[in-house]
């Protein structure tokens, strides 16, 4: 066994939800590293923003550096990502984290993206009684995991012929994006009811934006993921509830597979990490554990 090992974790952008990943990533290989005695270590290579170029030329970067394995969350299809190509061609073992893969040769670590979507839509839905004016804010709209968060959100709601789906924004996986976005649709729809997103910048931004309207409470919002600002909008009462991944166990789960990979283990397909339903009723217990 290599007495070294280095691993890349390569995100769409730099992001508080990715730190959630890098912390679990880092707490992983601080586990394996006892418990084996081996070295190893947990490179973060974020992107200044979610573009597909720039975070190919980080993959890039990355492969140059010979690592023993690189988890990333693609910005766009795989198909589209020359880089991930380039990877597997040089033998770097690839995982992805919070993104579906369609290649059988690329383990997928995360969760039912398109369920997650339902879950938010259901909940909303039955917060605005089935009725009114919906915006949904879209994310980076080629990121797969946005892409079917969004489809299923918009197809839920077009079940209810008494709710008026408009365009929410696209926040392009940036907060302040999001509130500007979400601003212009509040000032567009004084009616509007409910909001949902598909990212975790999009309900940071949204909930900013509700309270700067002074619209707390009159626009029902449904987001997202629970890192700390989401969490603490759900305990403020801007946001309602949110259908989140688990961002944590994504970083953790990410390294024990490129572990697995170095050692010539076969790879499974996919690793479900789970949906969680934060409300009101059970926040303070997700803010108790937050870091």
């Amino acid at each position: 066994m290599a007495k070294e090992l280095r691993f890349i974790i390569v995100p769409k952008v730099a992001h508080p939800w990715y730190d959630e990943v890098n912390k679990g990533a880092q707490a992983q290989a601080n586990l394996l590293r006892r418990e084996l005695g081996v070295d190893i270590v947990v490179d973060y290579m974020p992107p200044t923003a979610a573009d597909v170029a720039e975070q190919n030329s980080i993959l890039e970067k990355a492969a140059f550096s010979c690592p023993n394995g690189i988890a990333v969350d693609l910005v766009d299809a795989v198909d589209h990502m020359t880089s991930i190509h380039h990877l597997r061609d040089l033998g770097i073992p690839v995982v992805l984290f919070d993104s579906p893969s369609p290649d059988p040769g690329i383990t997928s670590i995360g969760n039912n993206y398109a369920q997650q979507g339902i879950i938010a839509a259901d909940c909303l839905v039955k917060l605005i009684s089935h009725t009114g004016k919906v915006a949904v804010m879209q994310g980076y709209p080629t990121a797969p995991n946005h892409k079917q968060r969004y489809e299923a959100q918009l197809a839920v709601l077009q079940k209810y012929p008494d709710i008026n789906v408009v365009d929410g924004g696209i926040d392009n996986d940036d907060i302040e994006t999001a509130r500007q976005q979400a601003s212009d649709v509040l000032a567009s729809h004084p009616d509007l009811k409910g909001y949902l997103c598909c990212d975790a910048s999009g309900p940071i931004g949204i909930a900013t934006a509700i309270k700067e309207a002074g619209k707390v409470g009159k626009v029902k919002v449904v987001s997202m993921d629970g890192i700390k600002p989401i969490l603490e909008a759900i305990k403020e009462g801007v946001i309602e509830a949110s259908s989140a991944t688990i961002p944590k166990m994504q970083g953790s789960m990410s390294i024990l597979m490129l572990w697995q990979a170095s050692l010539g283990v076969r790879m499974p397909q996919a690793i479900d990490t789970g949906i969680e339903v934060i409300t009101q009723e059970n926040v303070d217990a997700y803010l108790a554990d937050v870091d």
